[in-house]
């Protein structure tokens, strides 16, 4: 069964004037949280496909990922606490991998903390797997990272 939120989602660029809700997620998430310099970049730097979840004009979600050559990265994916266990982080994750694949990504990579259990799990139903691990990388707590990519891109 769809959720009430997955019917009304409307996946769109993340725009400027998303940035304040973007950033009150972001520190609900996060205890290193993005700031409103990297939000902007990301809006504005070429190869980059930021992107917001909306459900009538409140921001979900977002997600962030970008591209050089065939390679894609997820760089951030967050959900607010309200609208979490809806799906909506994995439509985000969808609808990224189609863009990056229509840009002629060939692999996506990301990282994720290795204690994120509910984050990997949707990853790996999403076609990614873990390559590798990174140790000590994300602070605040300090834990390491695990590297997974999605390759084919299909």
């Amino acid at each position: 069964m769809v959720s009430k939120a997955l019917k009304e989602l409307l996946v769109r660029d993340l725009r400027p004037e998303d940035v304040s809700a973007v950033l009150k997620i972001e520190k609900a998430s996060f205890t290193t949280p993005w700031s409103e310099i990297l939000f902007m970049n990301e809006i504005f730097k070429p190869r980059s496909l930021p992107k917001a979840a909306v459900i009538g004009e409140k921001v979900a979600g977002y997600i962030c990922a970008n591209y050089l050559l065939d390679e894609g990265h997820i760089l951030n994916v967050t959900v607010h606490p309200d609208f979490r266990k809806q799906g909506i982080a994995s439509r985000l994750v969808h609808c990224v991998i189609d863009l990056l694949r229509a840009e002629g990504c060939r692999t996506i990579f990301l990282e994720v903390r290795i204690s994120n259990e509910a984050a990997l799990r949707m990853y790996e139903k999403a076609g990614f797997r873990i390559i590798s691990a990174r140790k000590a990388y994300y602070t605040l707590p300090l834990e390491d990272a695990v590297i997974m990519a999605l390759y084919p891109v299909s």
